[in-house]
């Protein structure tokens, strides 16, 4: 065996991301209704419907775009986050704003991308600031969606389109 063929087999393989095993799920449904407008339902069916859209010129902004969502998602996830860990530590939340900004970007080939999601959080606590220095620490590791779009994803896409027969039979 050459000095080639050992440093090979000394050389560790580079670690593939484990196929993580669900333990849980979140199902929404989307249907079109015109223009750029989708209805949205969660499943739990003791909520509100919600409508999206995009602003104009493509749609009539009607509801939040994608790029909102992700704002609320993201921001609603780290101020969480926060909350519950200043709860555990038998902290008093007086009051809790957040402030989501999603930069807008164009990719090489001209799409619009997130390029960058700035979130500034205001707890309001009536405590000593040593006392909030492990949450402020920590708490962004907890929030699962954060930290799932920092790490990156799989997002599989599956289309079967319907062909709907006009006169009713199908086939």
């Amino acid at each position: 065996m050459n000095q080639v063929e050992s440093e090979r087999r000394r050389t560790p393989e580079p670690s593939r991301p484990a196929v993580a095993r669900p333990v849980g799920d979140v199902r929404v449904a989307l249907e079109h209704v015109d223009g750029f407008a989708f209805r949205v339902r969660f499943d739990d069916a003791s909520w509100k419907e919600l409508v999206v859209d995009e602003p104009p010129p493509l749609g009539r902004s009607r509801g939040p775009n994608p790029a909102r969502l992700l704002a609320v998602t993201i921001g609603n996830c780290l101020a969480a986050s926060l909350l519950f860990c200043f709860q555990r530590n038998g902290l008093d939340v007086l009051g809790l704003e957040a402030d989501v900004r999603v930069d807008l970007v164009r990719n090489e080939r001209r799409r619009l991308r997130v390029g960058r999601v700035a979130v500034h959080l205001r707890p309001h606590l009536d405590v000593d600031a040593a006392r909030i220095t492990e949450c402020l620490e920590g708490f962004e590791d907890f929030c699962v969606v954060t930290e799932s779009v920092r790490e990156g994803m799989s997002i599989e896409v599956d289309v079967q389109p319907v062909i709907d027969d006009p006169y009713g039979c199908e086939g």
